[in-house]
Parts: structure tokens; sequence; C-alpha cells
């Protein structure tokens, strides 16, 4: 009877070691997951804040430029925010003038027409800047015809 007690303390001895080694790996794991997962929350962190930046210097590029600034304009302009770190593309849709897709008010006729300029905001995000986010806006800006 003392010999098998002896027998089964080596017994529990082994399977206390894989359990052991069980744990370890179950650990490892674990923490790779965890690692990956905050990789993954960075990145949309960095997409969402180059969005924001997106849309921020979109607007700043449309309050610089408005008024007889964006209905006078004939060529695509480019500019590069660098605060904001974004590129800023200002491109005139028509040459000439167009009916408004909005009714205009006034009562004689083909008195009011509209000029369209497209703006396009793009960021770069993420490792090496590989991410774009492009943020487009159409503008229409009512114009007196002819002038």
């Amino acid at each position: 009877m003392i010999t098998s007690q002896k027998k089964q303390q080596g017994i529990v001895l082994f399977f206390s070691l894989i359990v052991l080694v069980l744990m370890t790996i179950i650990g490892v794991a674990l923490a790779v997951n965890s690692t990956q997962s905050l990789r993954m929350a960075g990145a949309g962190s960095e997409r969402i804040e180059a969005m924001a930046s997106a849309k921020g210097a979109q607007d700043k590029v449309i309050s610089a430029n408005a008024g007889s600034t964006m209905a006078t304009m004939t060529v695509e302009t480019t500019s590069l925010d660098g605060a904001l770190g974004v590129s800023n593309t200002i491109t005139p849709m028509n040459a000439g003038d167009v009916s408004c897709q909005r009714s205009a008010t006034a009562s004689s006729g083909n008195l009011i027409s509209c000029r369209r300029v497209e703006v396009s905001s793009a960021a770069t995000f993420g490792r090496s800047d590989m991410g774009l986010v492009t943020v487009v806006a159409g503008i229409e800006q009512e114009v007196l015809t002819g002038s």
C-alpha cells in the first residue's frame, strides 16, 4: 500500500505540469489577442482623426474662398493645409453659369444663375501614411446672370 502512494505522487506531479503548460499557452494567446485589439483600435482612432482633419480643412478652405473668389474661379486650385496636413482641391464644375437646382426667388425669368464648384479634401493616416480619407463637397453659388 505504501508503494502505490509513491507512484501516485509522481502521477500528480506529471498532471500538474501538463495543466501548468496549458494555462501558460492560454495566457500567451490572450496576450497576443489583446495586443492585436489595441492595434486595431489605434488604427480606427487614426482614421477618425484624419476624417475630422479633412472636414475641418474643407470648412476652412470654403470660408477662405467664399463670395466673389469662388464665383469667379475658372481653373482648378490646390492648396496644402500645413497645420492639419490636408490637401485641398477646388474644381469649377462648369465653364459658365447653369440653372440652379433650387428655385430662384427672383420675379424676372433667368435673372439668377448658379456656379458650381467641387471642394475635395484628402488626409493621410496610419503607418507610413498608407491610409487615405477623402471628403468631397459640392457648392452651388447663386449669381446674377451675366455677372
